[in-house]
């Protein structure tokens, strides 16, 4: 018998950040516009990686707008 695991996952990390105009939606707090980094990992190797710029909730972590 043969068994596969695949372990893969993907992290966000906020690079830099600057306060933005304008609330939440969601919980009314304050908005920032992120450079984020999209990182896939393939047991805990990454192998592919994308750079983006999103509108972000400063308390409550949501996306609210993203730029890809």
């Amino acid at each position: 018998m043969v068994c596969f695991c695949f372990l893969v996952d993907q992290t966000r990390k906020v690079r830099r950040s600057k306060p933005a105009a304008g609330i939440c939606s969601r919980c009314g707090g304050g908005a920032s516009v992120a450079d984020m980094k999209t990182a896939t990992r393939f047991c805990h190797v990454p192998f592919y990686w994308k750079s983006w710029r999103a509108i972000i909730c400063t308390f409550c972590g949501a996306i609210l707008r993203s730029y890809r």
